[in-house]
């Protein structure tokens, strides 16, 4: 154990407070911990229905008062990407969902739906009728999500979207809206709201970032006319099924699935104040570090401004580890911090950070394999016995 573990481990024997455990209220959401799980592809949905064992999944990673945002629902035909990814546009997949979410509640957790569109993040094997995957641009991709060019091959040319189509995509979305909240019913098994994917190279970024966006309708060019769509989608969505249930991810400074910025810094901070005139409930940023999708490297970037200027609940997430998230609330450059590989392979995350426990390592080789089990419900929680106190954070 490094000296900056040990101290920390001193602290908490002394009693001392460890932020990622302090409550927070989130919108009309009290929360008993900062601790989110992140929205992870887990490609076990399958012909894009959500499934039984995706309620073991959640469940094991839920608490009292815990934050869960799901993996990335496909919002139409259109939308899939990725073989064994669920959707949210058919009765099938809802009804699929709901014991999912039931799961979760049981529990005692909030569970957010990720809303996604992949763009031309696809082939012609998941789209209607073997058509083109659409996308702002005819551009193809270069490089996929893990910046591997040798993969690129796999996506096809994509058909640019017309002008005239946009309010339909706008359209997709606040119906996928409705689908996940059921029209506002709140019932036990839908879920608490959505997060909108805005991030990683899918179709919203594909409109936001300049690198890929070559349009020269009111939806290309200047930066107020490539954040036009994104933001139509959030303000729709917003107004059907209300602002403090609508949260956004944005990762302005990666280039992931080849779509980069020329000036990232500029579309985060006009994103983060053009949300604030819709009033949604959060923004979830991807750190500018994480220049690849599982590497961390120095970079002349920050978030800071964004956290200034959004007024919101402000989610980081990124490589994060214990000691960097308790150092994110403490110093006020993020209300909430989300976890990805950590919470896969550690369902029990809030219980491990209170004790400062080891930590299971993520089997990568298992994060997409479509097996309902392995590397999927069977990474092992804490021993009882270490855990017995920790009754906020263990069923």
């Amino acid at each position: 154990m490094d000296m900056s573990r040990k101290e920390e481990s001193k602290r908490v024997d002394e009693g001392e407070v460890i932020p990622l455990l302090t409550p927070y209220k989130m919108g009309n959401f009290n929360l008993s911990h900062r601790i989110v799980l992140a929205p992870l592809t887990r490609s076990r949905s399958y012909n894009f229905v959500a499934q039984p064992h995706a309620a073991v999944y959640y469940s094991q990673r839920a608490t009292k008062g815990g934050f869960l945002i799901g993996e990335a629902s496909g919002v139409s035909p259109t939308a899939q990407g990725y073989p064994n990814t669920p959707g949210i546009w058919t009765r099938e997949q809802v009804e699929a969902w709901k014991p999912i979410v039931s799961a979760v509640h049981e529990k005692g957790a909030i569970f957010f739906c990720q809303l996604w569109h992949a763009g031309r993040v696809s082939n012609s094997e998941y789209q209607p009728d073997g058509e083109a995957p659409i996308s702002s641009t005819e551009k193809r991709l270069r490089k996929d999500i893990t910046n591997d060019k040798a993969t690129a091959d796999r996506y096809a040319t994509p058909r640019r979207v017309r002008t005239d189509e946009v309010p339909k995509l706008v359209n997709d979305f606040v119906v996928a809206a409705k689908n996940a909240i059921e029209a506002g019913k709140y019932t036990f098994d839908s879920f608490d709201g959505v997060e909108i994917h805005g991030a990683n190279g899918y179709l919203l970024d594909q409109f936001l970032k300049d690198k890929v966006n070559d349009r020269d309708d009111e939806y290309g060019g200047s930066l107020e006319n490539r954040c036009r769509f994104p933001l139509q989608v959030v303000k729709a969505v917003a107004d059907e099924i209300g602002a403090d249930k609508v949260g956004i991810r944005l990762s302005p400074f990666a280039d992931y699935n080849d779509c980069g910025d020329s000036n990232p810094q500029a579309l985060g901070q006009y994103m983060a104040e053009s949300l604030n005139e819709v009033g949604i409930l959060y923004l979830h940023l991807i750190e500018p570090r994480m220049v690849t999708q599982f590497e961390k490297f120095d970079t002349k970037w920050s978030l800071t401004p964004m956290r200034k200027a959004f007024k919101g609940t402000f989610i980081v997430a990124g490589g994060y580890d214990r000691s960097e998230g308790n150092q994110a609330i403490s110093s006020a450059a993020a209300d909430l911090v989300a976890y990805g590989r950590l919470f896969l392979a550690n369902p029990d995350l809030p219980a491990r950070f209170e004790v400062d426990a080891e930590l299971n390592e993520p089997d990568a080789t298992t994060f997409y394999t479509p097996h309902p089990v392995l590397g999927y419900t069977d990474y092992p929680f804490l021993h009882p016995v270490v855990i017995h106190s920790l009754t906020m954070f263990v069923s």
